[in-house]
């Protein structure tokens, strides 16, 4: 056969290239979303895990407590085991405290006059009643005096005037400066020389400025009495004369009618006495020079 056209043609080995591009179709994008059921149920388990194992722990706790309350309930008291002396002493104190009362109630009810106490600097030893010379007027003497002789007797007649005693209280500034008058009359009234009284406050407190008598009003620092506010053991007065009248009081009423001392050298040993670690003389000799510089019309001591 005659080949011609249809005769075998040779085929090209070139790779042949296929078009792959396929174009994006325009469809709507849906937002990602989780499923819930998947992340629950972890959490849900874990959950319960938790509560399972607190409420574990709390049971056993509660048990434990209990046991302990258990035993603590029949545990001895510590205080058990002293009881057979404990009692026997607590009934014992009872019993003194009662008696005490008792007794101290009986003197204070059969004690026969007024307030009894000490006087002096510092507290004397000395006890007095005071309602037998808080009175206000010069008592008549219990005892024979001795004659008013020397110048150290308080029996006489003023020494020195009003006037010198508020120099003297204006010079030291005393918080009683002023008061020199009522000084000098209530020494009139109940017959004892105001200048002792003035040399008494020069000793005791400096004329008020210092220790007890600045609040206390006292001229002679006096402990507790009839009649007066009783505070930290001394007698507290409401003025400087309500202080001055007791002073002069228990001088004249007491030391002089009572017991029958008129002299400096004879009041002052039981005024602020040894035994209440006082120097008897150094009181006496610092009273008489107080006196002879005023007497002399000096004003500081």
């Amino acid at each position: 056969m005659a080949s011609g056209s249809y005769a075998k043609k040779s085929m090209s080995q070139q790779p042949i290239e296929v078009d792959t591009y396929v174009p994006r179709r325009r469809t709507r994008l849906l937002p990602e979303t989780t499923i819930e059921e998947e992340e629950e149920e972890p959490e849900a388990l874990q959950l319960s895990t938790v509560i399972a194992r607190t409420m574990q722990k709390t049971n056993e706790l509660s048990l434990t407590v209990r046991s302990k309350m258990v035993v603590d309930e029949y545990e001895p008291h510590p205080l058990k085991r002293h009881l057979p002396w404990l009692k026997p002493l607590i009934i014992c104190g009872v019993i003194s405290v009662v008696f005490i009362v008792i007794l101290i109630s009986a003197a204070a009810l059969q004690r026969p006059g007024g307030t009894t106490l000490s006087y002096g600097q510092g507290g004397n030893v000395y006890t007095v009643d005071s309602s037998s010379w808080r009175v206000n007027q010069p008592l008549a003497p219990k005892v024979t005096l001795p004659p008013s002789t020397g110048p150290y007797s308080v029996l006489i007649a003023p020494t020195i005037t009003a006037d010198t005693i508020n120099k003297v209280l204006a010079t030291y500034n005393s918080p009683a400066a002023g008061k020199g008058q009522a000084l000098y009359d209530l020494g009139v009234k109940y017959q004892i020389d105001p200048t002792f009284a003035l040399a008494f406050f020069l000793h005791e407190s400096k004329f008020g400025t210092q220790g007890e008598a600045r609040s206390s009003l006292s001229l002679g620092n006096l402990r507790c009495i009839d009649g007066a506010v009783c505070r930290d053991g001394y007698a507290w007065f409401p003025t400087w004369e309500a202080g001055f009248e007791a002073w002069y009081q228990l001088i004249r009423n007491l030391y002089v009618a009572g017991w029958g001392r008129t002299t400096v050298d004879q009041i002052i040993p039981k005024y602020a006495p040894a035994a209440d670690h006082n120097d008897e003389q150094a009181y006496i000799n610092s009273v008489k020079h107080a006196i002879d510089v005023w007497r002399n019309g000096g004003i500081v001591v």
